[in-house]
């Protein structure tokens, strides 16, 4: 007979705690293909997810790394929906990245988009950083480009990804380095604080 006793716990406020919005200024990601082992969540006997924090880390291939994206950050949004039926609800996570070129580097990572599934670890406001794509689940990726309207209009070049996962956005909190398009980024992270990108 499988426990079924419940796994859900008190959700506390702190009057008075800040929530800032938003996501900051750099995403990173790579191709799913690149990474050979992931971070896990937790799950009990019955499948359930005991927390939205994986444990462990990104293991890519030898040659590979993270690259970046630098977005406009009031134009640019992380949400997370409910889709399915029950009992098999899960959630849709949805990242929209404004990049503000239009250029030829642009255009490529459009073609290149298309045609990658893509994993994507973006950065909130309070220090977190999420993960947007899973290694069972589709992740699909579509590029726009608007040249404006006008000496006042806004270019540029839109980034929008969905991508189903066991809760909103996972929270990845890996004390270390990895290596990215611009050298290495540090991530640190405690139980006290959260993790930041930090560019040495």
């Amino acid at each position: 007979m499988p426990d079924c006793s419940s796994i859900q716990k008190s959700l506390a406020w702190c009057q008075g705690r800040p929530q800032y919005a938003g996501i900051r200024r750099r995403l990173y990601f790579t191709a799913r293909a690149n990474i050979l082992s992931w971070p896990t969540l937790g799950k009990d006997a019955n499948g359930r997810v005991l927390s939205a924090a994986y444990d462990g880390e990104f293991v890519l291939a030898a040659d590979k790394e993270w690259l970046y994206i630098d977005i406009i950050p009031d134009k640019s949004q992380l949400t997370s929906e409910a889709q399915g039926e029950y009992p098999a609800q899960s959630q849709l996570n949805k990242l929209v990245a404004f990049h503000p070129g239009i250029g030829i580097d642009a255009a490529a990572a459009a073609a290149w988009f298309n045609n990658n599934e893509t994993v994507f670890l973006v950065e909130d406001m309070g220090g977190n950083t999420r993960v947007v794509g899973h290694k069972d689940y589709p992740i699909k990726v579509t590029v726009s480009q608007d040249g404006g309207q006008g000496i006042t209009g806004s270019a540029g070049t839109t980034i929008t990804v969905e991508a189903s996962d066991d809760v909103p956005a996972p929270f990845y909190h890996y004390a270390g380095f990895f290596s990215t398009g611009d050298g290495q980024a540090a991530m640190y992270a405690t139980e006290a604080t959260p993790n930041t990108f930090t560019q040495i």
